[in-house]
């Protein structure tokens, strides 16, 4: 201990000066085998897996800020599996296996918390919902159970006692196998991995349009010139339909804000994940002690960073509707992300109408968990060219094919 002490102090007074880098900052080289747009956890991922499973030797990551700035580090962290379609719900269970492993798969500890999550249900219709996921769910051997108001009230001791209120708590569902990592973490463990095999993460480096060679990507121009690659890769998100735009085609996605906040610092008083899905609002509580609240989508497009305050209005009266123990603690600071959304609420894992170009985009609120598992199929496709078995269901071809999956599960539904 005493030595560690030390250490810390030396390392502060000489401005970390003999602390190793965990990545390199590599320049930027005019061709790479295969190129990722966005540094963010699907992006870092993606080069992860095509390096380690593919043998691809030569890949840059490229983006225009630095490594896990964008929806990567605004979220709310939540990871779970139990969406509404069965593909959904197979493509983020097998993400929860990798979660549960990616600590040691990274040798960086990322800091999931397997918590659990309930989900408080207010209406039959939901209750119905919620019965037919159970089936689903144990046919493909994910843990999900109905409760009774008691049994709930058992698990989250801050709810209120039955009373004559507009939407009683009717059951719950319990999903023991969800749970929280720590978002830079997650950034900082593929980072560090993707580095030590030769990937290069070149930040500040913003990919302005995609090149292309009649129906095929040549390479993308960037802030710093042009990059020669017979592989792209869209791992970006706000920006992916005007990236699109670039080589010709158009995506089915929308822009919209998407906003959280967390409370003051409180004890320890809330060890799971608690979801009203009546209401679209969800919340837990992190290691430092502040409630981390979410809510459902701002109902409009836009671009900025920033959600409108009747967001949080509705999110804070949903909680305390239920939780009203909360009513006075306060808010510490807010913030949005803004994020894609297909007309499905299903994301775009799949070859674009470009040669060589592939997607990974329109995730909504969906994002964060899929990281893993994401990350895994978008390389098998980028470097086999076919879709991987469990993302056979994120097609672009599903919009003109009329298929589209309509995942109404996702926090930021608009349907």
């Amino acid at each position: 201990m005493r030595y560690s002490i030390l250490s810390l102090a030396r390392n502060a007074l000489s401005g970390h000066a003999h602390w190793p880098r965990a990545w390199r900052d590599p320049p930027l080289q005019p061709a790479y085998d295969a190129v990722i747009v966005g540094a963010g956890g699907h992006g870092l991922a993606t080069a992860y897996h095509l390096a380690r499973d593919h043998g691809l030797s030569r890949i840059a990551v490229l983006d225009k800020g630095w490594l896990g700035g964008g929806n990567t580090a605004r979220n709310t962290v939540t990871i779970r599996a139990n969406y509404l379609r069965e593909p959904s719900m197979r493509f983020y269970a097998a993400g929860i296996r990798l979660w549960e492993e990616l600590s040691r798969t990274l040798n960086y500890n990322v800091m999931f918390s397997q918590r659990g999550q309930i989900d408080l249900i207010q209406t039959w219709a939901k209750l119905r919902d919620v019965k037919r996921r159970q089936a689903a769910l144990r046919l493909i051997g994910v843990p999900f159970e109905i409760l009774t108001p008691a049994q709930a009230r058992e698990r989250l001791p801050l709810l209120a006692p039955e009373a004559p209120v507009r939407l009683p708590v009717l059951a719950a569902s319990w999903h023991p196998t969800a749970g929280v990592a720590r978002h830079d973490a997650v950034a900082w463990g593929y980072a560090r991995a993707a580095d030590a095999m030769g990937v290069d993460i070149v930040q500040n480096c913003e990919v302005r349009s995609i090149r292309r060679e009649g129906d095929r990507v040549i390479g993308v121009e960037t802030a710093r010139g042009f990059v020669a690659t017979p592989r792209v890769a869209m791992c970006v998100s706000a920006h992916a339909g005007d990236l699109a735009a670039t080589a010709g085609f158009r995506l089915p996605i929308e822009t919209v804000p998407l906003q959280a906040f967390v409370s003051e610092p409180l004890k320890p008083m809330l060890d799971v994940i608690v979801n009203i899905p009546q209401f679209a609002t969800y919340f837990s509580q992190s290691d430092k002690g502040e409630l981390v609240i979410g809510g459902g989508a701002d109902a409009y497009p836009s671009y900025a960073a920033r959600g409108s305050f009747a967001v949080i209005e509705e999110a804070v009266a949903a909680m305390l509707s239920l939780f009203p123990a909360l009513k006075r603690v306060r808010m510490l600071r807010q913030w949005a992300g803004s994020i894609d959304l297909c007309h499905d609420i299903t994301p775009i894992l799949s070859p674009a109408p470009v040669a060589g170009l592939s997607l990974s985009v329109g995730w909504g609120s969906g994002g964060f968990k899929a990281i893993p598992i994401g990350g895994v199929a978008l390389a098998h496709l980028v470097a086999t060219g076919a879709p991987h078995p469990l993302a056979e269901h994120l097609l672009l071809s599903r919009f003109a094919k009329g298929r589209p999956l309509f995942e109404t599960a996702g926090a930021s539904n608009r349907l």
